[in-house]
């Protein structure tokens, strides 16, 4: 064989097809590509056991002559088929060419640092809806060009894994499998031998409820694939106090797998500290050890910055306002209005709330001189809470006394748990098992019996004023063209609630109610159930979808139906719809409260509004943690135990705030402890939100990438022009395209299942109801090769496309030349053996003859091959001649020809010391372009004859 033709670049003549041959690591392999082939057709052959078929001839692309004169429109076609069907782009950041979307600027900084480090250690921190997904995922596939990842997990809450598995396939059309315990038992069965599911299966979506088991923890870190991506990172931290035995484990499962040497992790959290520091550093632990016993907050100004710049390399966290101050890229958020919605109780619920009042006072005074007596007090609040909740969940606690109590909880053990832990988790678990716990005298078994009886003729809208005022909202914003989502504290007010709504509204809006009853895999099927295009939709829901999932696609309005005790939970609710990728220009987000209900008043004014107003005047998240639960079971405790505090008339009950030594104190803590909460996020802000990465510094090379290999305006109008000349036609609709795809060819109508037409968009987030076309979808890349091949190889069905024209046009003054090539670059690393090819179109040319002759740049040259319209016939025999005689002009300029190719080579090198600059470490250097170029296509631009008139 001779080896001097199979280096990397060249073109090779092999089983009858020509491919490039692509860099292998493996002396004894040879890796070539089809010319214009796609990546699932890259072959290895074995030299050693080469047959006479396999032994490979230098191959060269002849440069066009007079039979592949044609329609001068269709050089514009051959040009995007061909730039759009690169993989392998130019420029230092390789991912781009195989991304299905174009990430913005501020969502490349996660790279870059990922590019400083040998190992890669990530904590992407950034806000609700920034993109922390797009960031991951940009990531992976870097590292997967690299070829310094070849398998990877992504570990995630159960409910995430379809949403996962899309986005893996949507944005890198990678296949990836789903791991959990209703898919394991199939894929074990697909298994060869006795090795795991996690030894055989490259890329993995896995619950993190199925691998955190113990018997399988051991068999996934012996299998454990080169990078693994945890989503939701924050439900993974070291539980403080060691309380919670399911988080125990998936800390611990995190703890072995970045234990591992060489383990490439990421973690993605929206909310990396809760407010507990020992939390948030078992989290940076994970990045490096020695975080773990870093104290952000105490020590000298030198060492505190000190320790800080080191987990700045490996921690990023950026809020709205940072990204907004990011740059140019008009900022993808909606806007966002957001209100407080009072409401009075009506008389008969305000008499009953009355009495329940006085119970819950009374077996909190009696309690308080008896054992047992803070689990009394908890009981208490749960029964206030649930009844103003809803009069369905106010029954379900009261008819939970009488069921089996549980095992019992001992005194110690319920003193060891936090109010705001135990009453504010995403689960009603704990309020029902109280009421199951709790022990009650005849005397007060007798007062929740009347209790019951009363609370039973509160049921719906008339005497249920809240509940009205909900079905309202959601009339108005239905009647505004919203679709909205109603967020429940408990299972029994979101039913109760979804009854009364689905009763108010016209049977075409789909209404849906979904709570953590059902399991995750149901969840995401009634969510997707409700994706009918152009039908109104309402969800009511429990907090179980206050995480993680992504609803911005279908919804655009959220009602916090229950007042949660905790802001951060505000801000995760309304972070599901109010993200990037909502289409959406405003959603709505409004905050129901009883203005005469003592708790919701505390909740609202003490804690809320201040936390809110913070966030509004700063950008800065706060997260509470330990810092406001002793106040606010000190505050609670007040209204609970001191009579003087309630005022009471016959029609109302209201909390007075001026008048209350203990409220006032309470209050005045509580903001001194926010300001210094506020104060410590803000310090963190300025340091993780890595602003000194400019703008500039990223985007050049993303409009490079852009220019070389088409960006989404590009996919739109090469599509739309090659399906007219393929003979399918497209309309444009209000939301995008309707594609009618009956002409097509058989293996490009197969991307459609056979419909007779077929909603499409090249916007991403994609309108509900369309299917995304991006660059990498297998529609685009069929038809980029099938144009392709129609330029060198004919169909008589098909117009070919013109590797050569001639034409008279307004757009020239003189005779103007232009020629389409291809560009392929070889890059290798200094000092290492690693190398990668590059592709790009490229468009050069020139005006006049000999002497006068004048070279056109790429930017006029593409204007011109973009613009140029025919404006007269010109007789074939003439252009023929015309083209004769100008690719003998042409071949005498070939020396200057190949400067242009080394240009690019040098602008490619240019870039990559950018690239050096900005991530550090190796080095690159273009050790030279395959000359001569492939030359596409050369057309002949005649001005038109003047008139003589």
């Amino acid at each position: 064989m001779n080896e001097s033709i199979i280096k990397p670049g060249n073109l090779i003549t092999l089983r009858g097809r020509e491919w490039v041959v692509l860099p292998s690591d493996d002396k004894d392999l040879l890796i070539v590509k089809p010319l214009g082939g796609s990546d699932e057709e890259i072959t290895a052959i074995y030299k050693p056991l080469r047959i006479p078929e396999d032994v490979p001839e230098e191959a060269k692309i002849d440069n066009p002559s007079v039979k592949d004169i044609n329609d001068f429109e269709t050089a514009k076609l051959l040009f995007d088929a061909t730039r759009l069907s690169f993989r392998n782009a130019s420029g230092p950041f390789r991912c781009m060419g195989k991304l299905s979307f174009r990430p913005r600027s501020y969502q490349m900084v996660p790279l870059v640092m990922a590019l400083k480090q040998d190992v890669v250690r990530l904590l992407i921190a950034d806000d609700v809806g920034i993109g922390k997904t797009v960031e991951a995922l940009m990531i992976l596939k870097e590292m997967m060009e690299r070829g310094e990842v070849k398998t990877f997990a992504v570990i995630c809450l159960p409910h995430l894994c379809e949403q996962w598995q899309k986005e893996l396939k949507d944005k890198l059309d990678i296949e990836a499998e789903i791991i959990r315990s209703s898919t394991a038992a199939s894929l074990d069965r697909k298994l060869p031998d006795d090795q795991s599911v996690f030894y055989h299966v490259p890329f993995q979506v896995i619950s993190i409820d199925y691998v955190k088991a113990e018997k399988r923890r051991g068999i996934f870190l012996n299998d454990c694939p080169d990078m693994v991506i945890v989503d939701e990172a924050h439900t993974c931290a070291k539980p403080k106090g060691s309380t919670s035995a399911a988080q125990q484990q998936r800390y611990h499962l995190l703890n072995d797998i970045s234990n591992r040497k060489n383990q490439h992790l990421l973690l993605l959290t929206a909310t990396p500290h809760s407010g507990k520091d020992e939390e948030f550093q078992s989290l940076l632990g994970l990045l490096k050890p020695e975080f773990a016993a870093m104290d952000l907050n105490s020590g000298s100004d030198r060492v505190r910055k000190n320790q800080r710049t080191k987990i700045a390399r490996h921690f990023i966290q950026r809020k709205r306002d940072n990204i907004r101050r990011w740059g140019k890229d008009k900022t993808p958020f909606p806007e966002r209005e957001t209100r407080e919605v009072g409401y009075y109780l009506s008389t008969a619920y305000m008499n009953f709330y009355t009495q329940m009042l006085h119970f819950a006072r009374g077996i909190t005074l009696d309690g308080k001189s008896k054992k047992g007596g803070k689990l009394r007090y908890w009981t208490a609040l749960a029964l206030l809470r649930g009844v103003m909740s809803s009069p369905a969940a106010g029954l379900e606690m009261l008819e939970n006394r009488k069921q089996k109590r549980l095992s019992a909880i001992s005194e110690d053990q319920m003193n060891g748990r936090n109010l705001i832990d135990r009453l504010d988790s995403s689960s009603d678990a704990s309020e029902i098992e109280l009421m199951e716990q709790a022990g009650f005298s005849k005397g007060e078994v007798e007062q929740l019996d009347e209790l019951t009886d009363l609370l039973k003729d509160l049921h719906g809208q008339e005497k249920d004023r809240k509940a009205k005022e909900a079905v309202d909202i959601i009339k108005k914003w239905l009647k505004e063209g919203y679709n909205p989502i109603i967020f429940c504290r408990y299972i029994a007010t979101a039913k109760y609630l979804g009854e009364l709504i689905r009763e108010a509204l016209p049977k075409k809006v789909i209404v849906k109610t979904i709570t953590s009853e059902l399991a995750d895999e149901q969840r995401k099927e009634q969510i997707d159930e409700m994706a009918v295009p152009d039908v109104q939709r309402v969800l009511i829901a429990t907090d179980c979808l206050s995480e993680g999932i992504n609803l911005q696609d279908q919804f655009t309005a959220v009602l916090h139906y229950d007042l949660p005790w905790n802001p951060n939970r505000l801000e995760q609710r309304e972070g599901r719809v109010d993200r990037f990728g909502q289409k959406a220009e405003k959603v709505m987000a409004y905050l129901l409260w009883g203005e005469d209900n003592p708790i919701d008043s505390i909740v609202l004014k003490v804690l809320i509004r201040k936390v809110r107003d913070i966030q509004r005047t700063t950008g800065v998240s706060i997260s509470l943690g330990d810092e406001n639960k002793s106040i606010m079971d000190a505050v609670l405790t007040e209204v609970l135990i001191d009579p003087k505090l309630v005022q009471e008339t016959a029609s109302q009950m209201s909390l007075d705030f001026g008048g209350n030594d203990e409220i006032k104190r309470a209050d005045s803590i509580f903001t001194n402890e926010l300001e210094q909460i506020r104060k410590k996020a803000e310090n963190l802000r300025s340091i993780f939100a890595h602003e000194r990465i400019k703008e500039e510094d990223i985007e050049t090379d993303l409009n490079e990438v852009d220019e070389a290999i088409g960006d989404i305006k590009t996919v739109e109008e090469f599509v739309k022009m090659a399906v007219i000349h393929l003979g399918a036609r497209m309309e444009r609709d209000e939301d995008g395209y309707i594609l009618y795809p009956f002409n097509l060819p058989e293996h490009l109508k197969a991307r459609f299942n056979g419909s007779e037409k077929a909603y499409i968009s090249f916007e991403s987030p994609t309108p509900e109801g369309y299917q995304y076309i991006g660059r990498n979808h297998r529609f685009v890349e069929q038809l980029c090769h099938m144009l392709m091949g129609l330029a060198f190889e004919p169909i008589d069905k098909y117009k070919p496309m013109a590797r050569a024209a001639v034409i008279q046009t307004e757009a020239v003054e003189t005779k103007t030349t232009l020629v389409q090539f291809r560009v392929r670059n070889v890059i290798r690393e200094v000092n290492a053996k690693r190398e990668v090819i590059s592709e790009e179109m490229y468009l050069w040319g020139y005006s006049g003859s000999g002497e006068d002759s004048s070279d056109i740049e790429y930017s006029k040259a593409k204007k011109l091959l973009l613009g140029a319209q025919s404006v007269q016939n010109i007789a074939l025999p003439r252009q023929e001649a015309l083209f004769e005689q100008e690719l003998n002009v042409f071949n005498e300029l070939n020396p200057k020809f190949n400067l242009v190719a080394e240009d690019r080579a040098e602008n490619l090198v240019k870039a990559h010391c950018r690239f050096k600059e900005l991530v550090g470490g190796r080095s690159y250097e273009a050790v030279h372009p395959v000359l001569p170029p492939d030359v596409m296509g050369i057309y002949i631009l005649l001005p038109k004859p003047k008139s003589l008139f």
